[in-house]
């Protein structure tokens, strides 16, 4: 088959915004399928060094193409730039009959804007990325934007609890189906000794990402919300925390209080500018600690972090906060939940005290739940079990 993956790659070129859609490529590409890197979202390209959209996409272009050459893949991919329509990459002579002949598209974090061409696609799926958020934003907006939702032929979700009676995520019409984020263990395991774990705990987040959704009356947030909960953890364990962290919109973070309370800062922008250096972040710390989105907690999406399954993929364990997702994976080994901060600190010390079998258990996870080989080949054929749920795990 020919599939046509989409994201935001160019789009948001700094940070680890890429591995969230290369695993996509990865796995599509290991199961023998010829694979095509599609951005065409619509927007202007955004451009980090002016830090706001830009007619001119040649910063984004350069890291697409950086990207997508590292990875074997400097032939495979189209860039459609917004401003002025124009196609960019190697194919871009051919992009329209390249798109018209294509089996599939998989449009990842819904990043891709359906026109015609890609709108006619016979199997079109469907990946949301930022389950609640995405959900009432559908649901509040104007129909052009409920019908780009609607003309895909099935629909897919991180919110692991979504649709089940005590989830909150208004699902419409729509039959939403639960995937996990893919990992390649190739690009993301650890030779032993290669890379030596340090003695902090780190995690990457923006402190706000953008505005918080209301539903029926009631407001769904931002990771600050959560955060603010856990902001004793440092005084509570002995452990180092060191967080690069994302001012947000009008830069609201509180970083004197921050830091009076023991955590250790980093500006993402300087500390993992590229995907590289983002691998290397999350391959150099001891584990992760995270809390999730408020609206992911509240409204018990059971949403699960493409960040985490990095860690987990590198053996290095997780202790991150519960939105529904343990009603449906294993935890307690390598993987450790928490609803509180006095919680957090308690799973944080079981790992302390044996962290080899942790780290151990954390890459087994990975193994298990992560290969992107199992989880695209389900975007493909999903398989209801007797109950007509569709397992995430066969």
């Amino acid at each position: 088959m020919r599939i046509v993956v989409t994201g935001y790659i160019g789009q948001y070129a700094f940070g680890g915004v890429a591995w969230d859609y290369l695993h996509y490529l990865f796995g599509f590409r290991a199961l023998g399928h010829d694979v095509w890197y599609l951005e065409d979202t619509g927007t202007w390209s955004y451009n980090p060094l002016e830090e706001g959209s830009s007619a001119d996409c040649s910063h984004n272009l350069a890291y697409l193409r950086q990207v997508m050459e590292t990875f074997d893949l400097g032939d495979r991919w189209i860039y459609r730039n917004a401003a002025d329509g124009v196609y960019h990459g190697v194919a871009a002579k051919s992009a329209d009959t390249l798109l018209v002949e294509a089996d599939a598209l998989v449009n990842v974090s819904g990043s891709c804007w359906l026109r015609d061409v890609t709108a006619h696609i016979p199997l079109k799926i469907f990946v949301d990325t930022d389950p609640m958020f995405n959900h009432v934003a559908f649901a509040n907006r104007s129909s052009k934007y409920t019908d780009q939702l609607l003309n895909h032929t099935r629909h897919y979700t991180c919110g692991l609890h979504v649709g089940l009676p005590d989830c909150k995520v208004p699902t419409g019409p729509i039959h939403w189906l639960p995937t996990m984020q893919p990992v390649s263990l190739p690009h993301w395991q650890i030779d032993a000794g290669t890379i030596r774990p340090s003695d902090a705990w780190t995690t990457v987040m923006n402190w706000i990402s953008y505005a918080d959704a209301e539903f029926q009356g009631k407001l769904y947030g931002q990771k600050n919300i959560e955060f603010l909960k856990c902001i004793s953890l440092p005084n509570l364990s002995p452990e180092k925390f060191i967080i690069a962290m994302g001012q947000g919109p009008g830069r609201t973070r509180p970083t004197a209080q921050l830091i009076k309370n023991g955590w250790s800062i980093v500006e993402p922008h300087e500390a993992l500018p590229d995907f590289r250096a983002y691998r290397s972040f999350l391959m150099g710390s001891k584990g992760e600690w995270s809390v999730a989105k408020h609206g992911y907690v509240a409204a018990k999406t059971g949403w699960f972090s493409y960040r985490t399954s990095s860690y987990l993929a590198s053996g290095r364990p997780a202790v991150v906060q519960d939105t529904g997702w343990t009603n449906h994976l294993p935890e307690g080994e390598g993987l450790l939940s928490f609803n509180t901060v006095e919680e957090a600190s308690e799973k944080i010390r079981q790992v302390c005290e044996d962290y080899d079998r942790h780290s151990k258990a954390a890459s087994q996870f990975a193994r298990e739940h992560l290969d992107p080989r199992k989880i695209c080949l389900q975007l493909l054929e999903p398989k209801p079990s007797k109950t007509g749920i569709v397992k995430i795990f066969s």
